[in-house]
């Protein structure tokens, strides 16, 4: 399935802190072993070509869930994490951002020899990518950051970002060679950025009599076609808001977490004792690893599970963000030993969740939700970049968290 669309994904400056970004290495590795062991390499690819599956994956590790260093946070989370492992995952990532994307092809031509791949082919692809959304669609971004997975089998997927600084915006190209036809015809999973008008694409379609006119000056025919991309629009403002989620959606998940019979038989799914706000993450966690392509439109109801490192939609919960990890790495390591009961209840729980969206409708009462969450900062273990959270910033919500 090719899954396209746009998205504003505002620049934002600093760097992620390194308590969070060991956390991120740690959990992103996880979750794409999970999805390694449940579904295989194609559909760790095909995740990373959905825009907003990608998205949603940012948000789950506590990034700002519309900013443009999700991009960069979570390749980078993801290099760390899994190339250690590749030889025994399978799983290869090349490039990345500036510098380390120039250091693309050599590293392909390594994992090429590595794996009797044909490498020259691979370096090809990944130049090819480059130069299309650098070149061939003026779209006022230039390319900054190149990543090329790989798998064993020859597969890949390619996530580029471009920058804007005069429009302070960054544009997301995402690629699954399941899908590539023809580098000029129709070869994007993605193009994802704010709409900036009216641009020169010549790979789509309505480009016809530009690429006649090349035709007869190069003698090159660019047969393009670009499949006209669905939008999704993440906002200007940079605070999570009630109208960016489903709230029936997100209302489920406080239920399972929350509502005292429907956590114990969760927590019961889990083969764990688990408080409400471990089985809140671990929900939203599961929905990353087994949920279906429509189930991720609203990407930042996925920062309920870790919050986000600015403090929006609240401070990151790193008590709770470590026992995530531990419950997930513990499972994976289980499986490794024949025991999967544990990993396949990350399945159980997913779909137990859907089903009491599903029965219930429960709808979450976003406003208590937030109150509830940057109450109990302290006692979770609250940070963001600016400091811990050290004191409570408002009383416990008295409002019921869902309805």
């Amino acid at each position: 399935m090719i899954r396209s669309g746009h998205a504003d994904l505002p620049l934002h400056g600093g760097r992620v802190p390194a308590w969070l970004a060991a956390r991120m290495t740690k959990l992103g590795a996880a979750v794409a072993e999970s999805i390694l062991y449940h579904y295989g390499a194609p559909e760790l690819l095909s995740r990373l070509s959905d825009p907003f599956w990608f998205q949603a994956f940012g948000s789950v590790m506590g990034m700002d869930w519309h900013s443009s260093g999700v991009t960069t946070s979570v390749l980078g989370a993801l290099k760390r994490g899994l190339n250690p492992r590749a030889h025994e995952l399978g799983v290869y990532i090349c490039g990345g951002r500036g510098n380390q994307s120039r250091n693309t092809p050599a590293e392909l031509r390594q994992v090429a020899e590595r794996r009797g791949l044909d490498g020259e082919a691979l370096v090809r692809a990944s130049r090819l990518t480059a130069r299309v959304d650098n070149n061939a669609i003026a779209d006022g971004f230039q390319i900054y950051l190149h990543a090329f997975i790989v798998t064993a089998a020859g597969e890949w997927a390619v996530v580029q970002q471009g920058m804007n600084p005069a429009g302070k915006a960054a544009r997301r190209y995402h690629w699954h060679s399941a899908t590539v036809r023809s580098f000029t015809s129709a070869p994007h999973t993605a193009i994802v950025g704010e709409h900036q008008g009216l641009i020169m694409n010549l790979v789509d379609a309505r480009a016809q009599p530009a690429q006649t006119a090349l035709l007869e000056i190069a003698g090159q025919h660019p047969d393009a076609t670009l499949a006209e991309a669905r939008k999704l629009v993440a906002p200007a403002h940079h605070d999570v808001r009630a109208e960016d989620l489903d709230l029936k959606r997100l209302g489920a998940v406080l239920a399972v977490a929350y509502e005292r019979d429907l956590r114990d038989f969760a927590s019961l799914l889990l083969l764990e004792n688990l408080g409400p706000r471990t089985l809140q993450s671990l929900a939203l966690i599961a929905e990353v690893i087994h949920g279906a392509p429509a189930r991720f439109s609203d990407p930042a109801r996925f920062s309920f599970a870790h919050g986000g490192k600015d403090g929006h939609p609240f401070p990151v919960p790193l008590k709770t963000y470590d026992e995530s990890i531990g419950v997930l790495r513990e499972a994976l390591d289980r499986a490794k030993l024949g025991g999967a009961d544990k990993l396949d209840g990350f399945k159980r729980l997913d779909r137990f969740t859907h089903a009491v969206e599903r029965r219930y409708k429960p709808e979450a009462n976003f406003d208590a939700a937030i109150a509830h969450e940057r109450a109990i900062s302290p006692e979770v273990g609250g940070r963001t970049v600016f400091g811990d959270k050290r004191r409570r910033n408002c009383c416990p919500a008295q409002l019921p968290l869902f309805e």
